[in-house]
C-alpha cells in the first residue's frame, strides 16, 4: 500500500506531466495550423502557375516546370511536417 505522501508525490508528478503535454499539444496544433495556412497559399500559387504553363512556349514552360517542381517538393515536405504533428 502506498503512503499518502507517496500518492501525493505521484499525483503531483502526473499533474505536471499532464500540464506540460497539454501545452505541447496545444502549441503543436497552432504550429501545424500556421504551417497549413502557408502551404495552402503555395498550393493555390502552384495550381495557378500550372494552369498557365500549358499555354507558354516550350522553353519557357520547361523553366516554369522546374520551378513548379521545386514548389511541389516544398509542399510535400510541409505536408510531411504537419503529418508528424499527428
Amino acid at each position: 500500500m502506498l503512503s499518502k505522501e507517496t500518492l501525493d508525490k505521484l499525483m503531483d508528478d502526473l499533474r505536471r506531466q499532464r500540464d506540460e503535454l497539454k501545452l505541447k499539444v496545444h502549441l503543436a496544433k497552432a504550429d501545424a495550423r500556421d504551417e497549413w495556412v502557408g502551404l495552402e497559399k503555395q498550393w493555390e500559387h502552384l495550381r495557378a502557375k500550372l494552369a498557365g504553363a500549358g499555354s507558354e512556349a516550350s522553353d519557357v514552360a520547361e523553366n516554369v516546370g522546374a520551378a513548379l517542381g521545386s514548389v511541389a517538393e516544398e509542399l510535400r515536405r510541409g505536408y510531411d511536417r504537419i503529418r508528424r504533428h499527428f
